[in-house]
């Protein structure tokens, strides 16, 4: 698949990227990055080149002109006896970087090339060390960070932004390393990809994107892939499962809900699948329990977790994994009306639990409870939901990780580590049983909200007594999923890398 075939992204990445292992000072390019460590100088791939030079580099570094310090930069142009146009030295510290540190590197490489007029640029960075990453792991963060950073979001803008010169990228790497550097670019641009989805659907206006568009993007998904077959239930549907607190969310909404359910058959014939599901709220008003209106432009961002789904089968797609994978996507839109579920309401449930609606805010656990006992008759390995669920979880975490629970202890270290390894980390909460307690109502099965005291938990809770019959995780992306006001508003793609890891670590 190409990264700009329609209609399973809006646009490609704008970098291609490449490998060599060649020597740097042979290199025709536009510009030429190369490390410099502080207190160390120059690293083995740029003494080859100060050497061509006759000492360019050692002059500057002598002058003080760059000290080394990580994502420091010096542009330098028209070296003597070089083949590329530019050089561009970047700091990479005295000590093994940080993954941050180094995103942080890059990044500020990036910020320069952009604003330059060459097409390519020749990265030599193989001899930065950063913690506990191989060159796969560091080409994994490098490419990573290079597509996010050139990702825009401008199709309703009638002045669209100049198109960027910087179209390829090559990595040099020692001879040994190639194959493994390859592999990393590969799974990079793949997650690049299903990232880039991933934000597009999150970023459409919610009059556009509501549940029966995300059904068509389904649907057109499926058209384009052999191996995916796709189903939408409609609210006729719905209703002879007995989902009762699907429905009741979206009963106060002109636009119908769907549930839609995409199998990816990547894996052996009758393979048990991994499942996700996804939240995919495309407005939140709150309904009746009616939010702020200060902000509530950004609760077109509730449907990430399904947009997170769509952005991980996007990249399952792209590499072609062979796993089993069954993709559920809750879609509802939740607004106050004369029909909408009103606080006291009770409701039952497809598992055939009675559910007392005392916050028509808390919606999102009434979709997935419905779709986690759908999940059931597909018999998986796992299920992982993926949901904008609580503002509780970003008061917990902040926006730097996402809350995981379950109810399964090797799941969850599995999902822990997945995330350790994309750097798209996840925090393990309790589910203690004492915690269900705040769940009880006098008057049906429970209630959906458990008071102010540990709102993550409880949600948790609440989607646990539905995902009885399997191993279960959920993740609760209400911090990471997007990015609030300011500038860089818009929604990130997580946790498609972490997801997308873990599903590269099962096959």
């Amino acid at each position: 698949l190409s990264c700009n075939q329609p209609p399973l992204s809006w646009g490609p990445l704008s970098m291609e990227f490449f490998v060599k292992s060649i020597r740097p000072e042979t290199i025709k390019t536009a510009t030429l990055v190369l490390p410099v460590s502080e207190g160390r100088g120059l690293a083995t791939l740029a003494q080859s080149i100060d050497l061509a030079a006759g000492g360019a580099l050692t002059q500057v570094l002598k002058r003080g002109d760059i000290s080394g310090k990580p994502g420091q930069t010096l542009l330098l142009q028209d070296l003597p006896n070089l083949k590329a146009t530019r050089v561009l030295l970047v700091g990479c510290g005295k000590e093994a970087l940080s993954d941050r540190q180094f995103r942080k590197m890059v990044s500020a490489v990036h910020t320069v090339l952009k604003g330059l007029g060459g097409s390519d640029a020749v990265l030599a960075l193989a001899n930065v060390v950063v913690k506990d990453r191989d060159a796969y792991g560091k080409t994994r963060l490098l490419v990573e960070t290079l597509a996010d950073g050139g990702y825009q979001f401008e199709q309703f803008k009638s002045k669209k932004a100049e198109p960027r010169s910087l179209k390829k990228i090559t990595l040099l790497t020692d001879p040994g390393e190639l194959a493994e550097v390859q592999r990393g670019i590969l799974h990079a641009q793949a997650i690049a990809c299903g990232m880039s989805f991933a934000r597009d659907l999150g970023n459409l206006p919610p009059n556009l994107c509501h549940p029966s568009y995300l059904a068509e993007q389904a649907k057109a998904m499926a058209k384009a892939q052999k191996n995916l077959s796709v189903e939408i239930l409609d609210e006729k549907k719905l209703k002879a499962l007995g989902a009762g607190a699907f429905l009741a969310v979206a009963q106060g909404s002109d636009q119908p809900p769907r549930m839609i359910v995409l199998n990816y058959q990547g894996g052996k014939k009758g393979a048990k699948p991994f499942v996700l599901v996804g939240k995919g709220i495309t407005f939140d008003t709150g309904g009746i329990s009616l939010k702020p209106g200060l902000g509530m432009d950004e609760m077109k961002y509730d449907m990430c977790g399904a947009a997170s789904v769509f952005g991980t089968l996007r990249a399952v797609l792209e590499l072609q994994l062979p796993v089993n994978l069954v993709c559920l996507l809750a879609c509802a839109e939740n607004m106050p009306s004369g029909g909408a579920t009103r606080p006291g309401d009770i409701v039952t449930t497809m598992s055939g639990q009675t559910v007392e609606i005392l916050n028509t805010d808390a919606e999102g656990r009434l979709v997935l409870c419905d779709t986690l006992t759908y999940a059931e008759r597909f018999k998986p390995q796992a299920v992982i939901d993926i949901a904008t669920l609580t503002g509780a979880c970003i008061v917990a975490l902040g926006s730097n990780a996402s809350g995981l629970m379950g109810n399964n202890e090797a799941l969850v270290q599995q999902l822990l580590q997945a995330g350790k390894a994309a750097d798209d980390r996840a925090w393990e909460l309790p589910l203690f049983d004492e915690y269900q307690e705040q769940l009880d109502s006098p008057f049906a099965d429970i209630a959906n909200i458990g008071g102010p005291k540990a709102g993550t938990i409880t949600a948790g809770c609440f989607l646990s007594r539905f995902a009885k019959q399997y191993h279960w995780a959920h993740l609760d992306i209400a911090g990471t999923a997007w990015i609030s006001g300011g500038k860089d508003k818009g929604a990130t793609g997580k946790p498609v890398p972490l997801l997308t890891q873990y599903l590269l670590d099962r096959a």
